[in-house]
Formats: C-alpha cells, sequence, structure tokens
C-alpha cells in the first residue's frame, strides 16, 4: 500500500518510513454498507497531537448530496460542537465545455452547531463518490479552539471532477473525543474511513 521511498514501504501496516521525519499510526477503520453513518468514538484522546480521517469512495444512497462531519466533547452522546468554517472549490465537467474555480458561502459555517459540510453536489451513479481526507488537530487541548482542514476529491451529480477545500475550528476548549460522518440526507451507501494517529 503506497508510495515506495529509498527500497522502503512509506505505509507498511499503518507506520510511515521513519526518513519522513513523523509517522502515521494506525487506530481503527470503519466500513460502511447502507449506514446512517460512521461515528468514531474511541482513539481520539491526548495520544496524538494530529489525527487524520481518511475517507475512500463515500458513495452516497441519495443523489445530489453533500457528505459532513461533527464533532462531540462528549464521547459520541452528542455531536454539536460550535464550528467556524470556510470553503471553496474547483471543478470541470466531462463534456469539457465548463470549468470553475470559486468560494462558496452557501457551505460556510459561522458558529454553528450543525453538521460541517465538507463536500457538495455527490452523485449517487456508480461512478460517482467522494475521496479525500480530514485533519484534526489537538483535539484534547483544553486550552484552545480545535482547527481542522479537509481536501478531496469527488465526481458530482452533473459529471463534474470537483476538487474542495474545507478549513475551519470547533470553537470550544473541550476536549474533541468523537467524531462522526455522514450524508446531509440518505444512507453511506458504500465506503470506507480510517484514523492515524500522527506522531
Amino acid at each position: 500500500m503506497g508510495l515506495i521511498s529509498n527500497g522502503t514501504t512509506i505505509f507498511d501496516n499503518g507506520s510511515m518510513a521513519s526518513g519522513f521525519g513523523s509517522s502515521l499510526n494506525f487506530i481503527s477503520k470503519a466500513t460502511a454498507s447502507a449506514s446512517a453513518s460512521i461515528s468514531f468514538t474511541s482513539g481520539i484522546d491526548s495520544t496524538y497531537k494530529e489525527y487524520v480521517f481518511y475517507f475512500v469512495n463515500m458513495h452516497p444512497a441519495t443523489d445530489d448530496i453533500i457528505f459532513t462531519f461533527q464533532g462531540s466533547t462528549d464521547g459520541g452522546s452528542n455531536y454539536n460542537t460550535t464550528a467556524t468554517t470556510t470553503l471553496f472549490r474547483a471543478g470541470h465537467n466531462e463534456a469539457d465545455s465548463d470549468s470553475f474555480v470559486r468560494y462558496e458561502t452557501s457551505h460556510d459555517e459561522a458558529q454553528t452547531t450543525g453538521f460541517i459540510d465538507i463536500d457538495a453536489s455527490i452523485g449517487n451513479d456508480n461512478d460517482q463518490h467522494t475521496s479525500g481526507f480530514l485533519h484534526l488537530y489537538n483535539p484534547s487541548s483544553t486550552t484552545f479552539v480545535k482547527h481542522f482542514i479537509a481536501s478531496n476529491q469527488s465526481v458530482s451529480s452533473s459529471d463534474y471532477s470537483v476538487n474542495t477545500y474545507m478549513a475551519g475550528y470547533f470553537n470550544t476548549t473541550s476536549a474533541i473525543n468523537a467524531i462522526q460522518f455522514k450524508f446531509s440526507s440518505g444512507n453511506i451507501d458504500a465506503g470506507e474511513i480510517l484514523l492515524f494517529g500522527v506522531n
């Protein structure tokens, strides 16, 4: 799995080669099959200062839908942590007749306690889904807010290749100890999410 450098596999059972100065340590994986959501309620603690979620081929049951997430400060009993975010996207259609780069205010959040948009307009054809990553920084801090960034590639319901960039912060000094992913409507038809801690 992954890249090769000087004959050493970067990702080998979840670890990155030491020559890269840091390592990814596999924590857990969740696989969806007609699932309402994917939740990580363990493994997010003070062990690491950074956590990375890789979501792979997240395919919605519903067409033209938004991929979202939220954090919890009570181990997953509630996903309603106040957050502020920004999001922009670039896209190009299969017909080679249109492209765009734009800041999308409709997907921004300003002190929301609802679920946060990571990607939008995802199609549910068999060749349409989203894949990417979410980085969460120092979630166990009880001093500072919790920053996050995400980037992903999707195939939209209107057959665009779309690259989305989102960033923001959980506006709380309480520790974030659980994360949930879901689509804005309908089930996750298929896909998997892997959680890593970063040394």
